[in-house]
């Protein structure tokens, strides 16, 4: 008994300090969230208003919160699907297929996730650059230069051109995640397929696909969530929301609303709807990508 008691007070002594930090860094900020959002407040003084849910009565009546829903919608999306199929088929390509310097090329793809923010907005806003940039340079030569596109000032492309820094920012990492799980099918397996006379399209998607489906499925949530935040950082860095609130995403007009225009309320508003967004997403991801695993 006194073994057991001991024992638990050790666990208790070790998980404690975690649990506190948590509870005061992530579950009191997060209440304080729901809270604030029933204030009319500018954050910077102490006269607050009681106002109820009319300030969520407000945000479903914005056209720039269904904007920046709709732009938010657009990058999980497609920063999803382009990023994990590139980094399924280039993991697979480097793991199964006799290339020299494969140490080289993983590194070379994971380079852009050590990268800051700041580095990377640097060097696509160069890129992008109208008079400049590489991508118009290339472009001219195809079709002169009279008219460079605006790659960050045209509203229809703006975000377009958020989603490739995203995905750009992305790949490599995913890459090496799933390169490690692939290095843990039995060789066995491809060898047996290869004799009943599987390709290696078939083989990736009926032997390699099921057998990292778990690291996939975990990846893929973390990655959603993940987005929404580094999407944020790049169109603060890039565009600042721009242009007229092309590229605005939930965090950024939430940032434009609680400290540019003073409306700290309303922006804690923004902020229970980000994250009830995001709970309901990882659950939706959750239940959607569950399958009985396959064991080998």
């Amino acid at each position: 008994m006194k073994a057991r008691k001991g024992k638990g007070l050790f666990v208790f002594c070790c998980l404690a300090p975690a649990a506190i930090l948590f509870i005061v860094f992530m579950i009191l900020p997060t209440i304080d969230i729901f809270r604030m959002s029933m204030f009319k407040w500018g954050g910077y003084t102490d006269n607050k208003t009681f106002v109820g849910l009319d300030n969520f009565k407000i945000l479903f009546k914005s056209d720039k919160f269904y904007q920046a829903f709709q732009n938010s919608i657009l990058l999980i999306v497609l920063v999803t699907l382009v990023t994990f199929t590139f980094a399924l088929v280039f993991a697979y390509i480097l793991s199964r297929e006799k290339i020299k310097g494969k140490t080289f090329f993983s590194v070379i793809f994971y380079i852009p996730n050590i990268l800051s923010v700041v580095v990377i907005s640097a060097i696509f806003s160069a890129i992008y650059d109208p008079n400049l940039g590489l991508l118009n340079s290339f472009l001219n030569l195809f079709k002169g230069a009279e008219n460079p596109t605006l790659w960050l000032g045209d509203q229809k492309i703006v975000i377009y051109s958020i989603v490739i820094a995203l995905v750009w920012q992305a790949i490599g990492y995913y890459m090496v995640m799933y390169m490690a799980s692939m290095a843990n099918v039995p060789e066995s397996l491809y060898e047996s397929a290869a004799l009943e006379g599987a390709g290696k399209i078939r083989q990736f998607f009926t032997i390699t696909i099921p057998l990292i489906w778990t690291n996939i499925r975990t990846t893929l949530t973390f990655f959603v969530i993940s987005t929404i935040n580094m999407s944020f950082l790049l169109v603060k860095a890039m565009t600042n929301g721009g242009p007229d609130g092309a590229s605005n995403v939930f965090l950024s007009y939430m940032y434009q609303e609680a400290y540019t225009n003073s409306s700290y309320g309303y922006g804690m508003a923004i902020g229970v709807m980000v994250f009830l967004f995001s709970f309901a997403l990882a659950g939706i991801l959750n239940v959607a990508t569950k399958r009985q695993e396959i064991e080998f």
